[in-house]
């Protein structure tokens, strides 16, 4: 459903598994490699694919990090900007659809376990 939306919206090029770097670059643009996979809770592996793939697809910007030549920082594409309050919107329409096919109280239960789902640590 997810992915269907972003189709529609213009940006078929967008994965919902891109959200992992996209949520962190949207709060914090120019983020360095070893704090996006910190925010993102990736593998190194899974980070540094989606990275590539993403670069690929001129959703986002890799660049040397002017203090430390060693490290990487990655940057939203204007294009990517962009697609913040797209997402946003269709994020909103979603809930708003889950939420009226729940009762009050079972739509608490079910946002309050995905809250607990969501802060699992390895």
């Amino acid at each position: 459903m997810l992915y269907e939306a972003f189709r529609r919206a213009g940006y078929r090029d967008v994965r919902p598994a891109h959200g992992s770097i996209l949520i962190p670059l949207f709060e914090e643009d120019g983020l360095r490699m070893g704090e996006l996979a910190k925010r993102s809770r990736l593998s190194k592996q899974t980070m540094t694919a989606l990275i590539r793939i993403m670069k690929q697809r001129k959703l986002i910007l890799r660049r040397r990090d002017p203090v430390d030549a060693r490290a990487s920082r990655i940057y939203l594409t204007p294009r990517t900007r962009r697609f913040k309050p797209v997402v946003e919107r269709i994020l909103r329409e979603m809930d708003e659809s889950v939420e009226a096919r729940l009762t009050s109280g079972r739509y608490a239960q079910v946002t309050a376990a995905l809250k607990v789902v969501m802060n699992l640590t390895r």
